[in-house]
């Protein structure tokens, strides 16, 4: 089938019937298999309440009952249906589900309204897109079946396989296969699939990259359209080409994307920031093949040593920067008054000139260069004409950074470990995080710190132009975090005699939070419990705060359009306000509005494009559009997760029988997890296999605590820990505590009792503890 029910759905107006006919020809469908395809699908949704067909064609069913959402599974059957408008999670029990999957995209109907800790119950009613097209396995005989076993403890099914699979039967531990669904579960009939191939498990760094990339879907990339690129227009363009520029190297991988570049000036009034962009709107057309291909793609992938890139490699080559060389870019320039506050900003199509690339070698020797040095040191002998802009730059990003701290915005010391092999994973990427928090960087020693600072301002003067003029952008979202998960995290902390001054209600704020756990030894262990209530980066068609970037009002990212596609479709229309919005109302009146800067808000009060101009960006800024965007941005994630996992448990496995000082970095009722350096990888202590006593689960408190002897395990405690297994596919490391010599091995009597302990679970996979709200 060439579309989803998704995809299908999006071509329907909101209020209008659409004939068959149209439909066929908007989703690309010609031949006949797949007009009877298309003709069951529409009946089945038909019946399923979420469409409507007569004489004059389809049509939605208006439903307010029927929510979007995404699946979210644990490996012990619990699954929540994760909002798509932000409301709260719902959850799905196993008989609910009606055959969808983890990752899937669905339609959920509330059952059953939640309650003080109780999360509201629903129903999976129709499923509009599937996460999971392929998968790594095991291929198991069960009686007269030949199955594929998901390493994905998620994905809680099994897939029959032809009887001629049964070649790739061997041992676990050996390799595993890649499986291609061929039918999804309908009605009786179980999933059924095929062996694509069959993979090794302990065969090197290329085939772990191997098994990661066939993990994630990415081994066979689809070849972007072949494509005529434009030149950008000389006319009307401001020349920059004198300003002093600098561009920041953050990434030595291989296709790694390109990057803006910066210039600043000083004023009495504060300093004048430009920030220049790669002009890549300017070389494709807006819904051209290449385009539409690139909203498909929605993101750079990052590997490591290597990138997945979003743009082909000639749109790359014609528009990146080169030293010494004028580029066509688009530029805003930022004024800031001397305390790091945006005042006004003017964007433009530019050409500017790139003097000098600054990388971390270059930061660091600046860092470390003597204030009365004679001598330039070798790493700065290419900047050496450049470095008073240098310096000025850091010290701007250096103010900036502590406004937008003391606005709300979220540092953890959270970084990456410094393991061979991550390269350019370890580099965040140097605009808002996915995740609602950012990496602490010093500006003064890393690129990605410095221009981070940098393009901050610079998204959120987009984001207040377009949602002043009412354009159609795609704006980042990022809310505050919930003030009962923040009080949670804070109980949590004082219960471990953290020092904390809550506001004057009572409450926890993040910023606040942060500040405390900094200052503490357990600082490590308490920022990654901050992480959790701090909600993601969403992409929206409307404009809101982003707490993130310390901004009220909108924010719209446009300089990284080589990183993001919202870059890119948010540059599109700024050169579409640029070169055609209108900056009067008619010929006749001689005043001009500056359509370009803050001025204009206010004093407009005509239609800045036509409707022909605008019909194309209103229509393609669709739910559907956005839905893939931000589900590209969760598929990153996951990968560079999933990418340092298994970077961990590759350093992990040579310590097999190695005791370690770990941190205890959470503790749950079956047992507690170690984070265990160097790599700061994470396995777990179950429970079960504390034999000197019998451990009782302190939830308020996080600790486990001996009932004979008194031992505690406390979150942030430091402990002695044997390495017993290392699962590197599942990413588990199983472990033991060192325990006292002479122990006694406790031997409990029929009146003890594990108080909601699960002696047999290990729910590691995915931090899904739902048993609290589960009905």
């Amino acid at each position: 089938m060439k579309f989803t029910v998704a995809s299908l759905i999006d071509q329907l107006p909101a209020a209008e019937q659409l004939s068959i006919s149209k439909l066929e020809k908007a989703l690309g469908i010609s031949a006949k298999a797949d007009k009877e395809l298309l003709r069951i699908a529409l009946s089945g949704l038909v019946k399923a309440g979420v469409l409507a067909e007569d004489d004059q064609g389809i049509s939605r069913v208006e439903d307010e009952g029927l929510i979007e959402a995404r699946l979210r599974c644990s490996s012990k059957g619990f699954c929540f249906a994760l909002r798509d408008d932000g409301g709260e999670d719902i959850y799905i029990r196993d008989n609910q589900l009606n055959h969808a999957w983890n990752g899937d995209r669905v339609l959920v109907r509330i059952t059953r309204e939640g309650g003080r800790r109780r999360s509201p119950e629903g129903g999976v009613q129709c499923i509009l897109e599937r996460n999971t097209t392929s998968l790594l396995a095991h291929v198991e005989q069960q009686n007269e079946r030949l199955v594929a076993v998901p390493l994905d403890d998620r994905l809680l099914t099994s897939i029959e396989l032809p009887s001629g699979d049964s070649q790739y039967l061997q041992p676990a531990e050996e390799s595993v296969v890649e499986v291609r669904v061929d039918r999804y579960p309908v009605g009786q009939l179980a999933p059924q699939g095929h062996v694509a191939r069959s993979l090794a498990v302990n065969a090197g760094p290329a085939a772990d990259l191997d098994l990661l990339l066939t993990k994630h879907g990415l081994r066979e990339q689809p070849a972007a359209p072949k494509a005529t690129l434009k030149t950008p227009e000389a006319k009307d363009r401001d020349d920059l080409t004198a300003l002093p520029t600098l561009a920041l190297e953050l990434w030595n991988g291989s296709e790694a994307p390109i990057l803006p570049a910066v210039s600043l000036e000083s004023s009495d009034a504060g300093h004048r920031l430009w920030v220049h962009a790669p002009a890549i709107a300017e070389r494709i057309g807006f819904g051209s093949p290449l385009d539409l291909f690139l909203r498909e793609q929605g993101e750079s992938l990052c590997l490591g040593s290597s990138w997945v890139p979003l743009l082909p490699p000639a749109l790359t080559k014609a528009a990146a920067f080169k030293a010494g060389s004028s580029s066509a870019a688009l530029s805003v320039l930022l004024e800031i008054s001397p305390e790091g506050e945006l005042q006004h900003y003017r964007f433009c199509r530019s050409t500017i000139q790139v003097d000098a690339a600054v990388d971390a070698k270059g930061l660091q020797a600046l860092a470390e260069r003597k204030p009365k040095a004679r001598t330039t040191p070798a790493a700065l002998k290419a900047l050496k004409d450049q470095l008073p802009l240098l310096e000025q730059l850091i010290a701007l990003a250096q103010t900036l950074s502590q406004r937008r701290l003391s606005a709300g915005s979220i540092d953890l010391a959270l970084a990456m470990p410094a393991i061979d092999g991550l390269g350019d994973l370890a580099i965040p990427e140097p605009d808002e995080s996915r995740q609602g928090w950012l990496v602490q960087l010093d500006p003064a020693q890393s690129p990605a710190g410095l221009l981070r600072e940098l393009l901050l301002p610079a998204h959120r003067a987009l984001g207040r132009h377009c949602a002043a003029l009412e354009l159609p952008a795609i704006y980042a979202q990022n809310p505050a975090p919930d003030a009962e998960a923040l009080n949670d995290v804070a109980k949590a902390a004082l219960a471990l005699e953290i020092p904390l001054e809550l506001a004057a209600d009572g409450n926890a704020t993040a910023q606040e939070l942060a500040t405390a756990f900094a200052a503490s030894d357990r600082s490590r262990v308490l920022q990654q419990q901050l992480r959790d209530p701090l909600k993601p980066v969403t992409l929206s068609a409307e404009p809101g705060p982003n707490t993130l970037a310390a901004e009220p009002v909108a924010v719209a990212p446009w300089s990284c359009p080589a990183l993001h596609y919202a870059d890119l479709w948010n540059q599109h229309l700024l050169v579409l306000l640029l070169s055609e919005g209108k900056d009067r109302p008619s010929v006749r009146h001689k005043t001009r509005v500056d359509i370009a800067g803050d001025s204009s808000h206010g004093v407009i009060d005509w239609p800045l494009l036509t409707p022909s101009q605008l019909a194309p960006l209103e229509e393609g800024r669709s739910s559907t559009l956005l839905h893939r965007l931000n589900g590209r941005s969760r598929f990153v994630t996951e990968l560079q997760s999933d990418a340092l996992a298994m970077a961990q448990a590759r350093q992990a496995e040579p310590l097999v029988g190695q005791t370690l000082t770990g941190v205890i970095s959470g503790v749950q009722s079956y047992g507690f997890f170690v984070e265990v350096p160097p790599s700061q990888v994470e396995g777990l202590v179950h429970v079960s296999s504390l034999k000197d006593d019998w451990y009782e689960y302190r939830s308020r408190q996080n600790r486990l605590v001996g009932r004979k002897n008194r031992r505690s395990y406390m979150l942030g405690d430091a402990v002695e820990v044997i390495i017993q297994k290392v699962d590197v596919l599942r990413h588990q490391i199983d472990l033991a505590v060192v325990l006292p010599e002479g122990y006694e091995e406790y031997v409990p009597d029929h009146r003890d009792r594990r108080g909601g302990s699960d002696p047999e679970g290990d729910d590691r996979d995915d931090g899904d503890n739902t048993g609290d709200d589960e009905g």
